[in-house]
């Protein structure tokens, strides 16, 4: 008896400590690891520790040559590289069932039925979903779904244009030819033709006759290139109405506010009346440049205090100028939310110009609220959380849907009130002078003369890409850079297409490393194959070889000078020294030690290399 309630008391422990153990070894995250940032913590060890080991790895080259040559090194080398293929197959089954439960989960989303359950290999464990500080939602936070809304099948707008887009190679020239609010006039085309007075014909030295024919020259350049309103700009001054703190104006909301779709002639000219009664009004663009060279204005958003306005520029594109009767009326504040690209757009699309311009962007700057977007001013201003599901959407479909329509209403539909807030801020931060204000709107009215420049392609052009990609190419590789590049910007400006679409900057920095020798190389170096490139694929090969043909180089990827040096110091010499029975890399071993036994040999080394650099220099 004493024996068994022994062996009892012995056994009872174990029993009530199994579950226990049972219950501590469920709650771990995996083995060894009680929770996702202790795994983190030792992962991040492991990485630095792996980097600190391949960086005192022997690099390629001579020095990995000279440390193959001993037995021990192929040995370890032999070792590792067994170890690390190890498990190899696990790995390859292992994404073979998930890529098979892809394409159920894909069949299941079009509508095609599939029951059967992908083939999952022996050991293989489903993953469990681990909440850490990188995933965890928050109570407020909501789910947020992007759409990438786009029309394949859509006609170029483009090939509705009155006036046909321009992608010469020639600068950029405005569009403008009527002046409303002019101080100064726009100058006339035949103010130059008709002067009479020939340089020649005056009563001046001959030395002087050229000199005066290039001033007349320069002037009708700079006038025929230089902003339309920039003498209006430079003398405008800011409405007494921003000089004193604003009383806010509560916005309607957004499902009471009416919103007008502006396609016809007509109706832009009401809007512009409308425009030309009020003293502020909101604006905002949407843009397109994936499927055009230089990019089309799709739509623009104008809300006054009563109303939204959504007008068709791809339809009304020939008739926006008349808008330029408010757009540049000094008496009119026009709001916009960060106009950078904005200012370029509307001149470039539609040569309407911009005067007495608030850009509440430079206004959250000077507040130094942390964010500038509008995202982040609605947010704290409207307690409104914007909807950017759309933001991706190509704008130039047609109709555009409800979701679409309401989510460009409410780029503008806020501004005002937010235009209101911002300003009040200013002026209590400025303790209750004007002196922010002022500043945001000088900043503004610079960002107003700001002019659209074109693309204008050079020979050198590859060159500012090629050195933001950090990349080192010899002389074939460069050459087929330059010779992908002008034919990519070429076939742009023909086709209207942007560069991204004929073939993106990655794709080509491929292509030009690989340089395949047969089409299906340049078409193995693009995934997806862009459709210009399928179709101008034995054009690209021809342009391959043509670089093939370029003498091999090396190219300096900071400076673009050719750096092709190569010293040869008694190479005849040291291969009849060195034994006959040692390999390469011990042969070169071997050369290195007699260049550290005979300093001299290493002095004339840098004598030649000192002298070079003085013949280069």
């Amino acid at each position: 008896m004493a024996a068994s309630s022994s062996s009892a008391a012995t056994v009872n422990p174990s029993d009530h400590s199994s579950p226990a153990e049972e219950t501590e070894e469920e709650t771990e995250f995996c083995r060894g690891f009680k929770d996702a940032d202790a795994f983190v913590k030792h992962g991040l060890g492991a990485v630095v520790a792996a980097t600190k080991a391949s960086a005192a790895l022997p690099a390629a080259g001579d020095e990995f040559d000279l440390y193959r040559s001993f037995p021990a090194f192929q040995q370890f080398c032999a070792a590792q590289g067994d170890r690390l293929l190890h498990g190899y197959d696990l790995v390859v089954d292992s994404n073979d069932a998930v890529l098979e439960k892809v394409g159920i989960l894909l069949d299941e989303a079009s509508g095609v039925s599939r029951t059967q359950q992908p083939v999952m290999p022996a050991g293989y464990q489903p993953p469990k979903i681990v909440v850490s500080s990188w995933n965890r939602r928050g109570g407020e936070r909501r789910e947020e779904t992007f759409h990438l809304l786009h029309a394949k099948n859509i006609q170029r707008p483009q090939l509705k244009f009155k006036d046909k887009v321009d992608n010469s190679n020639t600068p950029f020239v405005s569009r403008i030819f009527i002046k409303p609010n002019a101080v100064k006039p726009l100058p006339s085309k035949n103010e130059f033709e008709c002067n009479t007075e020939r340089p020649e014909d005056l009563d001046v030295p001959a030395a002087l006759v050229d000199f005066i024919h290039q001033q007349r020259t320069k002037e009708h350049v700079d006038d025929m290139f230089s902003h339309p309103y920039q003498y209006e700009l430079d003398h405008v001054v800011m409405p007494e109405s921003l000089k004193c703190k604003p009383e806010v104006q509560m916005y309607k909301p957004l499902a009471e506010s009416t919103c007008q779709f502006i396609n016809t002639l007509d109706d832009l000219v009401a809007l512009n009346e409308k425009l030309a009664k009020v003293s502020e009004f909101a604006v905002d663009l949407e843009h397109h440049s994936y499927r055009s060279f230089l990019g089309i204005t799709c739509l623009m958003q104008i809300s006054t205090r009563e109303e939204d306005f959504l007008i068709d520029t791809l339809e009304l594109r020939s008739e926006m100028y008349i808008l330029n009767e408010t757009f540049t009326d000094p008496a009119i504040v026009k709001v916009f939310h960060g106009a950078d690209s904005d200012i370029e757009w509307l001149q470039k699309d539609f040569g309407l110009y911009v005067v007495n311009m608030f850009d509440t962007h430079h206004a959250a700057r000077c507040l130094n609220l942390g964010r500038n977007s509008l995202d982040h001013l609605l947010k704290v201003y409207c307690s409104v959380n914007s909807d950017k599901r759309y933001q991706l959407a190509d704008w130039r479909i047609r109709p555009l849907p409800d979701e679409m329509l309401k989510y460009a209403q409410a780029d503008t539909h806020y501004l005002l009130y937010v235009y209101d807030r911002v300003r009040a801020a200013l002026y209590d931060t400025s303790n209750s002078q004007p002196t922010l204000i002022q500043q945001v709107w000088a900043k503004s009215r610079d960002l107003s003369l700001k002019k659209y420049v074109k693309p204008i392609f050079t020979e050198d052009s590859y060159m500012e890409l090629y050195r933001k990609q950090k990349k080192s190419f010899n002389t074939q590789q460069l050459a087929a850079f330059r010779l992908l590049y002008a034919w990519r910007d070429k076939l742009g400006r023909e086709d209207d297409e942007s560069t991204g679409y004929v073939l993106p900057n990655h794709m080509m920095m491929k292509i030009a490393e690989e340089l395949p020798k047969e089409p299906q190389g340049i078409i193995a170096c693009c995934n997806p194959t862009p459709a210009l490139v399928r179709q101008q694929i034995n054009e690209l090969h021809q342009l391959l070889k043509q670089a093939r043909e370029t003498p091999l180089l090396k190219v300096c990827a900071q400076t673009n000078t050719r750096c092709y040096v190569s010293f040869v110091f008694e190479e005849e010499e040291e291969a009849a020294a060195a034994p006959a029975h040692l390999t390469v890399a011990q042969q070169k071993a071997h050369s290195i030690m007699g260049s550290f036994e005979n300093p001299f040999r290493m002095v004339q080394y840098f004598s030649l290399v000192h002298g070079f650099c003085q013949v280069v220099l």
